[in-house]
């Protein structure tokens, strides 16, 4: 056990047990919802979740002043989104904010001023939070909110009466967060046919234009997947209005995955639930439920469908990787061994990631023109070097960003392809061709969310940090957990080059709880914690570092960064040095005759 002072913040839901009693499922559904969104919040501002309760949540964070920003960006996000909700369905978080003495042990905080920080949430408007006077005048001089005196307030067990402050958001400080935006795989590879059935208008005949034109919509963002074959809205409309089972429609036509879902409307909201399903086995792979004000029609048809082909697009890509194989091992096809190499891509192991690249290798010598094979080919290798599970050579860069161009050539409609090559030109130094081609990827495809992060990562390689950690939160909280996409390792980065070190090392911890040993993260948390003074912390990261990779040295690591700002690879090497990882590797002077001898 330990001591440490830190920033507590402590947060349930009002109300939480009467929408329960109402709607189990939903309420426990949009709490998760919820709660995955604020995430990238938390993560941002340096804390990280001690625990998760029923209803609620406790954080940790080294700053109070950080603390207290999350707290308030937190609800500010929240109000953008009960905004969307009918009023029975709006989520109201109640944030109790303190700071002091805490005893640590293992992942768990105890003490007084955590208790206090659990008191001060029952006193927290909905929507908004309490903070103790000895927090507020520590972080009060650094908000751009202004507060209110409460009072003063005792509480149980809790020897001293603590003097209080509120605040919640208005709607001038509610502001929504604004992120502006900026022939294909050959059908004997498509193996995966995806059919989206008219959604079901459960409100009257008069909003029937809504749900046929949210079908419509989502179609189309999904045929923008050069991945699997969408059919067109003339083999799915004729089963409007019919009752029969997803399995004999998916028969009919010839359909490995069926999207359904309904739209109903109560005065001015309206709620939209989808799934995607596998007809044959009948699972359930995907299922999501959307409360939305009516608004502006297209605007709100827009953002659902966004949300929807975010969602169910990686969800088609997990499946069929998972899919029992289609061929036997002694007569598989470029598509089979692709295939295969996607199952053991999606395990995120060394030992896999050498079986998947060999596989893809495979499916590339069957059929040079499988687009799609090289661009995954190009993203492992990439992958392998920032895990450090390949060595990173000239060559092999070399190779990659040919495999990049040769798939946007074999498939020039492909925003995956072409978001790649953008990370592959950013990774290069070459930085306005990295703009033009992730340019291209989201025009293509303005609904990929794994090309908005890739856009963040031109903006972090271009010295952009806030524009990159915008795009990057924005593909957390759509849920992209596509192992193509590094986000959380991403954001360390950014964070770290805008001295934000807490919050760098939140985002370090969390990429690391899904691949402990990779190269990159271990770098970047030795850096921050030795530019926060934990030079003790420091020399331990750093020790794990060269343990699991005894060759590493910051020239040679330094030699895979090609960022536009000299600045921020000095800022690095400054952290890296600090933390005691060694510049070079040393090597044996020989004796005075030998070198004259060699000379």
């Amino acid at each position: 056990m330990e001591r440490r002072l830190a920033a507590i913040i402590c947060a349930d839901v009002a109300g939480y047990s009467r929408m329960m009693g109402a709607d189990e499922a939903g309420t426990h559904a949009a709490f998760k919802a919820h709660r995955g969104a604020i995430y990238p919040v938390i993560l941002n501002h340096g804390g990280r979740v001690v625990k998760n309760t029923g209803d609620g949540f406790l954080l940790e964070f080294p700053s109070i002043v950080g603390a207290t920003q999350a707290a308030i960006a937190m609800q500010m996000l929240m109000a953008e989104r009960n905004k969307h909700l009918p009023a029975d369905r709006a989520m109201h978080f109640r944030l109790g904010v303190h700071m002091g003495d805490v005893i640590a042990d293992e992942d768990e905080v105890f003490g007084d001023d955590v208790n206090i920080a659990v008191r001060l949430e029952q006193v927290a408007p909905p929507g908004g939070l309490a903070i103790s006077a000895k927090a507020y005048g520590e972080a009060g001089r650094h908000l751009a909110v202004t507060m209110h005196g409460a009072g003063s307030h005792r509480f149980k067990n809790i020897a001293m009466p603590v003097d209080v402050w509120t605040w919640r958001p208005t709607g001038s400080d509610a502001r929504p967060r604004e992120f502006e935006g900026i022939p294909g795989l050959s059908a004997q590879y498509r193996l995966a046919i995806v059919g989206v059935l008219p959604f079901a208008n459960l409100s009257d005949s008069a909003d029937e234009y809504f749900s046929d034109g949210l079908t419509e919509d989502l179609i189309h963002a999904l045929s923008l997947q050069s991945f699997y074959r969408v059919l067109s809205r003339n083999s799915t409309f004729p089963f409007k209005g019919q009752s029969l089972s997803a399995r004999l429609i998916a028969r009919e036509i010839d359909a490995t995955y069926l999207v359904q879902g309904s739209v109903r409307r109560a005065g001015a909201k309206i709620r939209v639930t989808a799934e995607l399903v596998a007809p044959e086995s009948g699972e359930q792979l995907w299922t999501g439920r959307y409360d939305r004000d009516m608004g502006e029609l297209f605007a709100l048809q827009d953002e659902i469908t966004t949300s929807l082909s975010a969602a169910i697009a990686p969800e088609i890509f997990r499946a069929e990787a998972s899919a029992p194989n289609r061929s036997p091992a002694t007569d598989l096809t470029a598509w089979d061994r692709f295939l295969r190499g996607l199952s053991h891509y999606y395990r995120q192991t060394k030992a896999d990631f050498e079986t998947s690249i060999d596989l893809f290798k495979q499916a590339i010598a069957l059929d040079p023109a499988l687009s799609i094979a090289h661009a995954y080919l190009a993203t492992i290798m990439v992958q392998g070097v920032h895990y450090g599970w390949i060595k990173s050579t000239r060559d092999l860069w070399s190779s990659a960003m040919t495999l990049a161009e040769t798939s946007v050539r074999l498939d020039p409609r492909s925003s995956f392809a072409f978001s790649i090559l953008a990370y592959l030109h950013a990774m290069g130094g070459h930085h306005e061709a990295a703009q033009d081609a992730i340019r291209k990827a989201v025009a293509l495809n303005p609904y990929d969310m794994g090309a908005r992060g890739v856009q963040g990562l031109c903006h972090l390689a271009s010295g952009e940090q806030r524009e990159a950690i915008e795009l990057f939160s924005m593909a957390v909280q759509r849920g992209n957990s596509d192992p193509r996409y590094q986000w959380a390792a991403l954001s360390a980065f950014s964070h770290y080059l805008l001295g934000q070190y807490d919050a760098a090392l939140s985002w370090a911890r969390e990429a690391l709880y899904s691949n402990p040993n990779h190269l990159q993260v271990l770098a970047i948390r030795a850096a921050s914690l030795a530019q926060l003074g934990r030079a003790e912390d420091a020399t331990k990261a750093a020790g794990v570092l060269l343990k699991n990779y005894p060759g590493f040295t910051v020239e040679r690591h330094l030699r895979n960064f090609r960022w536009k700002n000299p600045d921020d690879i000095a800022h690095y090497r400054d952290g890296l040095l600090k933390a005691g990882a060694p510049f070079a590797r040393l090597t044996l002077v020989e004796s005075g005759p030998k070198r004259a001898a060699d000379s």
